[in-house]
């Protein structure tokens, strides 16, 4: 039980007096270039699905299925 505590005080000493946090704006900032990066990702996602599904349209409709 000893170590488990121990554990828990050495994580928090840590996580308040060793980690760097980031600013507020920093933080906004990452946020904003995250999403950008998800909605191109999604984007380029969704256009190569629908690519292939126009592809295998074409394809399965000149082989007669």
């Amino acid at each position: 039980m000893t170590k488990i505590f121990t554990h828990v005080q050495e994580a928090y000493d840590e996580l308040m007096h060793k980690v760097s946090w980031p600013s507020w704006e920093e933080l906004q900032q990452t946020t904003v270039i995250t999403l950008v990066a998800l909605t191109i990702t999604t984007l380029l996602i969704f256009g190569m699905d629908l690519a292939s599904e126009n592809v295998l349209g074409v394809v399965y409709g000149i082989l007669g299925k």
